[in-house]
């Protein structure tokens, strides 16, 4: 196996958190395996170091220790062989964001040569679309209001919400009133409050009703000590799921699992299982991927089957022409159906 990797900067329309780490330029990695037989798989890397602290010069050097270690593989047939290449990869450099690029590439691969889209290599047959939330930023009450309406328009009933700044309940205010008593806000704070504040700002945002507190703390231990302190408020993990895995024991409602973090679409299923056996609802989210890291999400999710809607509509965030691929339709995207991660995903590129 031949494996390239091609660094680009792809610009953001609509950044989430203006002045608050969200980059104008999105780095993305596209990953190539290119088979002896003259077929090609292609994944994606995605850090996002503001969010997760992973530089793109980290994640490129983690694909060249796994490029050398996959030259010296046989191409996989098999999804044992797959999984094979992946442990190759992982001992060489066990780092997520890369190995989920890896990961991409090898099941793109996979599907394409035996004919078959990855969902059913997962043993999925007929996936159900997947549910989305739209994701509203750190804008003002009127730009909110709008956005909500919007999307309401569209077809979506779950709006994420951005909170964490000083007009958070007149945001939220505007989003309810636009979007209904029926629609389902969640709150994201992105770790914005720590244990002293936490639970007065969760007591004065609920009166809006919020289905979902997405990382209002940072940290397994304070987002315990604040699901203790409020346990009928639903407490969600993002930023600190991976770390509350580790603790193996349910701290709060819900985690969010996403491709990259979880380093790729066997991993993130794999997250999954495990956080179901702790006691946790799960669902899927974007990390500002690209098209082939919305695929696998989507993939993925038809072997999960997320709890709550999915944070999966952002492609139209960047500054790409309209439609975009994977364009969701009444509030849900259709998981791809043709070979490997689906048809027409690397012309974005």
């Amino acid at each position: 196996m031949i494996a390239t990797a091609r660094l680009l900067s792809v610009g953001l329309s609509d950044p989430l958190r203006p002045g608050a780490g969200s980059p104008q330029l999105r780095p993305l990695v596209v990953f190539r395996i290119d088979a002896a037989d003259g077929l090609a798989g292609r994944g994606e890397a995605a850090p996002l170091e503001a969010y997760d602290g992973v530089s793109v010069e980290r994640v490129t050097a983690a694909l060249e220790r796994h490029r050398q270690a996959l030259s010296c593989l046989p191409e996989p047939a098999d999804t044992v062989q797959l999984t094979q290449a992946l442990a190759a990869c992982r001992a060489a450099d066990p780092l997520p964001q890369a190995l989920a690029a890896v990961d991409l590439a090898l099941w793109d691969l996979l599907g394409h040569r035996t004919g078959m889209p990855v969902h059913a290599l997962l043993g999925v047959a007929d996936p159900s679309p997947v549910a989305l939330n739209a994701t509203i930023g750190a804008v003002t009450p009127s730009e909110a209001a709008a956005e909500a309406r919007g999307a309401l328009a569209a077809g979506f009933s779950a709006f994420k919400v951005k909170v964490g700044t000083p007009d958070d309940r007149q945001r939220l205010m505007a989003v309810r009133d636009a979007a209904g008593p029926q629609a389902l806000i969640r709150a994201d704070a992105n770790g914005a409050w720590d244990r002293l504040t936490a639970p007065e700002r969760l007591r004065a945002l609920s009166r809006f009703g919020i289905e979902l507190f997405e990382e209002p703390v940072h940290g397994p231990a304070a987002a315990a000590a604040l699901q203790r302190a409020l346990p009928d408020a639903a407490v969600s993990l993002d930023e600190s799921a991976g770390a509350a895995l580790a603790g193996g024991a349910r701290l709060c409602t819900a985690l969010c699992l996403k491709i990259s973090s979880s380093g790729g679409i066997a991993a993130l299923v794999a997250d999954a299982a495990r956080a179901r056996e702790l006691g946790y609802e799960v669902y899927i989210a974007s990390t500002l991927d690209g098209p082939l890291g919305i695929a696998a999400a989507l993939h993925a999710a038809a072997a999960v089957a997320p709890d709550r809607h999915c944070g999966l509509a952002t492609l139209d965030r960047f500054d790409r022409p309209a439609p975009a691929p994977l364009a969701a339709a009444g509030g849900y995207l259709n998981v791809p159906s043709g070979p490997g991660l689906g048809a027409g995903l690397i012309d974005w590129y």
